[in-house]
């Protein structure tokens, strides 16, 4: 069964009447106390749901994929209110606060409770919900670490609970089997279904009622799959459920910007981190680099030691395959020493690029959360037909001290980038971008990069020969015996050029090793 905003109408309500559908409001009340059209708004859709609610509760994390996506599975469910001032109806605009960049929706299937729950069953939970339908649990990030949790100026604003428009009877319908979707300007942004949640939605409800009494009328927003991300203003998002064939119907809200300032005097403004613009956006959470210590004295002398001399200890150590093939220096006269930072592109699959291409991608959140002696390592998989990064991101990545890029795929606007200064390593040039041949995926994990495997923390070095792989743990005993090596090296040099013959000298045999021992001490 369907329940419509006009089938309720009853005419009790003083200052409401609910007329067909979302063009539901004649409030003679707006004019005489001064009613905004949020306000306004609000009251239409108190007046459209079923019954007038007490509470609303919502669910912080319940789908699967949006658990993958934010890295982290709770064991057990946790919940945070929302004013039951920011319920709004279909067709109501979302006024985004000015100094906030970060307004994102998040489309979520709702319950509205018909009868008192109190101490009830899981078995038997369902059996007080009323109605289903769909909701958006609209939400600033900006506004999330000044909340610390509660979510109280984040999500409780005039208009961010849209709600509706219509309401499909709850003992109609099977609890693991109602689908939702949402959409932005058309395009699909979210799809699942309550088969895809690990909270069910009658354990959410027998959760509740063990910790205060569900009132009828009380709505419960039961959290969002992934695909949740920013909108601007402008922008038009929709929600629907469906559920035995029957649609609650497309719950349309349309953002604008709204332009009172906050003041700092009374209380936190908009301000965002790294982690709040990531979760905004919908993306994996950065992962952060293991710990590294590059002190001075070990940058220095990796600085100093040439790529060849690394390279044949590590192959002393039986580390044969720790270089990365194929790629040639912009900057060759500059020596690359640094910490892996890594970054991975898959094949452009379109539909998947749709998806993680856009908005706050992996691409920019890898560049944008370096640190000095970083060094950028991107998995193009030795495609190099089409651009893995342009000046932009090689200006932020020389702009927050990085100390180079690596990328076994190309470069685009080669000449601009090279103008930055940061030592770049490119299989070449290519001016497509990065969607003909890639796109996008993962920050932080590890990667194949030129033919070898790079991990997040390994120290990366690089000259005109080409780019190493050294491992963390490794490094200072790396660095020792090439260091050996080269003053070896350079004895046997001045030897040589003395007139000796190379053969006996290079390599020593244990005449000519003796004889370098006695120049050590002498030393």
């Amino acid at each position: 069964m369907l329940v419509t905003a006009d089938s309720r109408s009853n005419g009790s309500r003083r200052d409401l009447q609910v007329s067909v559908g979302r063009e539901a409001i004649e409030l003679e009340v707006i004019e005489e106390v001064g009613m905004s059209d949020m306000q306004a708004a609000n009251q239409r859709a108190i007046a459209e749901l079923p019954l007038k609610p007490g509470k609303v509760i919502a669910v912080h994390l319940s789908y699967d994929s949006r658990a993958e996506q934010r890295g982290r599975k709770p064991k057990n469910p946790s919940y945070f209110f929302k004013p039951v001032s920011s319920l709004a109806p279909t067709g109501a605009d979302i006024s985004r606060p000015k100094g906030a960049d970060l307004l994102a929706f998040e489309g979520e299937i709702a319950l509205i409770i018909g009868q008192p729950a109190r101490w009830v069953s899981t078995a038997d939970a369902w059996s007080y919900v009323g109605w289903v339908t769909a909701a958006n649990d609209f939400g600033i990030y900006d506004m999330r670490k000044a909340d610390k949790g509660s979510n109280v100026r984040s999500k409780g604003g005039d208009g961010y609970t849209p709600i509706g428009p219509n309401f499909i009877r709850a003992s109609d319908l099977d609890p693991a089997d109602i689908a939702i979707t949402t959409k932005v300007n058309g395009n699909l942004a979210q799809q699942d279904s309550s088969a895809g949640m690990f909270f069910s939605l009658p354990q959410i409800v027998a959760d509740l009622s063990q910790h205060f009494t569900l009132q009828p009328g009380d709505i419960i927003l039961t959290g969002t799959p992934a695909g949740s991300s920013v909108v601007e203003p402008g922008d038009a998002v929709t929600v629907e459920v469906v559920a035995n064939g029957i649609s609650s119907g497309e719950l349309l809200t349309t953002v604008t910007q709204d332009d009172h300032d906050f003041d700092p005097r009374l209380g936190d403004v908009p301000q965002t981190d790294e982690v709040q613009i990531a979760e905004a956006w919908g993306t994996t959470p950065i992962e952060s680099t293991p710990e590294v210590t590059l002190t001075e004295d070990l940058k220095e002398s990796l600085l100093g030691l040439p790529t060849a001399a690394l390279s044949a200890q590590l192959r002393k150590m039986g580390l044969n395959n720790v270089s990365i093939d194929g790629v040639s220096a912009m900057h060759p006269e500059k020596k690359l020493v640094g910490i892996a930072k890594t970054l991975r592109f898959l094949p452009n699959r379109e539909d998947l690029f749709a998806k993680h291409g856009g908005g706050y991608n992996a691409q920019k959140r890898a560049f944008d959360s370096l640190q000095p002696d970083d060094v950028v390592v991107i998995e193009a998989r030795g495609e190099a037909g089409s651009g893995t990064l342009g000046d932009i991101l090689a200006i932020r990545a020389n702009s927050l001290g990085a100390a180079g890029i690596v990328t076994d795929g190309g470069v685009r606007d080669y000449d601009a980038v090279a103008e930055v200064g940061i030592p770049v390593y490119t299989r070449g040039a290519h001016p497509a971008v990065l969607g003909r041949k890639h796109f996008p995926w993962e920050v932080g994990g590890s990667v194949a990069c030129g033919g070898t495997t790079v991990e997040p923390g390994d120290i990366i070095v690089g000259d005109r020969d080409g780019v190493l792989v050294i491992p963390q743990d490794l490094v200072k005993q790396v660095v020792e015996g090439a260091q050996a090596a080269e003053d070896s090296d350079a004895w046997v040099a001045q030897r040589v050029a003395e007139g000796n013959p190379v053969d006996g000298l290079f390599p020593m045999n244990e005449e000519w090793k003796d004889r370098y021992e006695q120049w050590k001490k002498s030393q």
